[in-house]
C-alpha cells in the first residue's frame, strides 16, 4: 500500500525546530542526487536457458526498451522468473535480443536451476480458497490498475476485497461499487493506519477462506501471482505465511532507480524456506532480521494463524506515528508461534516505487522507524522474546550500522541477482542485501533518524490508540 496522504502528525515537515519524527522537506537540506537516464523495464520470456526468445513485453505502465537505451528485464524462462539482467541495448540492435545476450553471457549455474520442476499450483489437489485484501487511501486511478490485475489471476477460487482507510472521499466507494461492482467487495476502515486496514479485512473474511494474501495498491500482479503464493499452504500443514517477488514496473525518475539501487524490495531468484525450529545458519538474527524474509506488498497468510497470533499490531504501519514495521511484526509473531514461512519467487508483483527525491527521503525515514518500531512492538507484545532479542543485540547494532551506511555511486559494471550485466552508469538496480549499492549519505544520516524515532513513534501510536477507545 501506499499510504502518502494519510494523516499523520509524524509525517509531517514543521517548520524550524523540526520536531522529533520528521522528515525535511525537499527544500530543507541535501540536494537530489544528478538525474541519471530513464532505464526502461521490460519482461523478457525465454524457451530456455540458451534458446530462443519467446516473448518481450514492458513492465505495466512502462516504456519498451529501445536501442541505445538502458534497460532493465525479468529473465523467465517458459514463464518461471529467474534473473534481471541490466544492460545498454546498442544502436540498431533488436531490444530482445540484446537483453537475452546479455542474460546468458552472465548467468550463472544456479540460475538454470530456478526453473526447474512444476510451477506451483499445478500438483494435485491445486491452491486453496483464497482472499485479496487491498488497503488504499484516496488513490483511485492507481488501485484501478490494480484491481485489473488482480482479477485476471489464474487461481480457481478466490475474492477481492478493498479496505478504504479513512477516506476524505468518495472516489474509492465509488470506483469500487461502479466500475467493479459485483466483482470486488468493499469495507470501510475509519481508523488510520495499514495494521488496522489490513486487520479491518481479516475480520471481513469468510470462517473457510484458508489463506488472506495482501498487496498493495500500487502495484499490478501476475496472472500466476496469487497460485504461486497460496499453493505452498496445500503441500505444507506447518506453513503459516508465504512471500513473494516484488520488482519495479518503472525506473524514469532518479528516485525509482535509486530505490531499487538499495536492492528495491525483491529478495532474490531462489525459493526459501524458513522454520524455526531450525534456524538458517546464515540468518545469526533470526528471526530478528524480517525485512530479509519478504514485504508487505506480497505476502499471504494461512488464516487461522493469523487469527491466532492476533493479526497485525494496530499501533504499526504507514498511516501512523509509528510510520511502518507491520509487516515486519505479522512475520515474527507468525515464526514466533511455531509455523514455517516460505519465499517463493514465481509469486511476482510489480511495484510502481515512489517517484520523488522527497518521497526516498520519507520512505527511508520510514524503513528506520518501521524497523524499531516493530521491534518495540515485539517486546511489548511478546517479552517472552526479550532474552532471545537481547542475546542478538550486539550483533543487531552491527547488522543495522551496515544496512544503513553510506555508499558512494559505483561508475562501472556489476553483477546482481541471478547474473546481472550492469552499464557502466552510476546508481544503477543492484543486488538486495549486498550492502554494495549507492546510498546517499543523507539518506544514510535520515535512517538512523528513524530508528532512534521508532520506538518513541510506536508509543505514540498506542497512546493514540487508548484514546480513540475511550468514550
Amino acid at each position: 500500500m501506499s499510504y502518502r496522504d494519510l494523516p499523520s502528525r509524524a509525517r509531517r515537515a514543521p517548520r524550524a525546530p523540526r520536531a522529533a519524527g520528521t522528515v525535511p522537506t525537499a527544500g530543507a537540506g541535501p540536494a537530489a542526487p544528478p538525474r541519471p537516464p530513464a532505464i526502461a523495464v521490460a519482461d523478457l520470456d525465454l524457451a530456455g536457458p540458451d534458446g530462443p526468445v519467446l516473448s518481450c513485453t514492458p513492465a505495466p505502465g512502462g516504456p519498451a526498451p529501445a536501442p541505445g537505451g538502458d534497460a532493465y528485464a525479468l529473465v523467465r524462462l517458459r514463464g518461471r522468473p529467474v534473473a534481471t539482467v541490466l544492460t545498454r541495448i546498442p544502436e540498431n540492435a533488436d531490444a530482445a535480443e540484446a537483453l537475452a545476450a546479455a542474460y546468458r553471457s552472465g548467468r550463472t549455474a544456479g540460475t538454470v536451476g530456478a526453473a526447474d520442476g512444476p510451477r506451483p499450483g499445478e500438483g494435485a489437489g491445486g491452491p486453496p480458497r483464497a482472499a485479496v485484501v487491498v488497503a488504499t487511501r484516496e488513490r483511485a486511478g492507481r488501485l484501478a490498475r490494480a484491481l485489473a490485475s488482480l482479477l485476471a489471476q489464474d487461481h480457481p477460487d478466490f475474492r477481492v476485497l478493498v479496505v478504504d482507510n479513512a477516506p476524505a472521499t468518495t472516489a474509492t466507494h465509488d470506483l469500487v461499487r461502479g466500475s467493479f461492482a459485483g466483482r470486488v467487495d468493499y469495507v470501510r476502515e475509519p481508523v488510520p493506519g495499514l495494521a488496522t486496514a489490513h486487520n479491518r479485512g481479516l475480520a471481513a473474511l469468510s470462517r473457510d477462506t484458508e489463506v488472506v494474501a495482501y498487496t498493495d495498491d500500487d502495484v499490478v500482479a501476475d496472472p500466476h501471482w496469487l497460485t504461486a503464493l497460496t499453493a505452498p499452504f496445500a503441500a505444507d500443514p506447518r506453513l503459516g505465511c508465504t512471500t513473494g517477488l516484488i520488482l519495479p514496473a518503472r525506473l524514469t525518475t532518479p528516485a525509482q532507480i535509486l530505490l531499487e539501487s538499495h536492492g528495491g524490495f525483491a529478495k532474490g531468484f531462489t525459493p526459501r524456506l524458513y522454520d524455526p525450529a531450525r534456524p538458517p545458519a546464515d540468518e545469526p538474527l533470526f528471526p530478528f532480521t524480517a525485512g530479509s524474509f519478504g514485504s508487505g506488498a506480497n505476502m499471504a497468510f494461512r488464516t487461522d494463524a493469523l487469527r491466532a497470533v492476533g493479526g497485525f499490531d494496530p499501533a504499526t504501519g504507514t498511516g501512523t506515528p509509528a510510520r511502518g514495521g507491520d509487516d515486519l511484526y505479522g512475520f515474527v509473531s507468525i515464526l514466533s508461534a511455531g509455523h514455517r514461512l516460505r519465499y517463493t519467487p514465481d509469486a511476482l508483483v510489480w511495484h510502481h516505487h515512489r517517484e520523488t527525491w522527497q518521497d526516498v527521503r520519507n520512505q527511508a525515514y520510514g524503513y528506520g522507524a518501521g524497523l524499531t518500531a516493530y521491534l518495540t512492538a515485539v517486546l511489548v507484545r511478546q517479552p517472552a522474546l526479550l532474552p532471545a532479542l537481547l542475546a542478538r543485540l550486539p550483533r543487531g547494532l552491527a547488522h543495522a550500522r551496515a544496512i544503513t551506511a553510506h555508499r558512494p555511486g559505483v561508475a562501472r559494471p556489476e553483477t546482481g541477482e541471478g547474473g546481472t550485466a550492469a552499464p557502466a552508469t552510476a546508481a544503477v538496480p543492484g543486488t538486495h542485501g549486498a550492502q554494495g549499492h549507492p546510498w546517499p549519505r543523507a539518506l544514510s544520516r535520515l535512517e538512523r533518524r528513524g530508528m532512534l524515532y521508532g520506538p518513541l513513534g510506536y508509543a505514540a501510536a498506542r497512546l493514540a490508540q487508548r484514546g480513540r477507545r475511550q468514550p
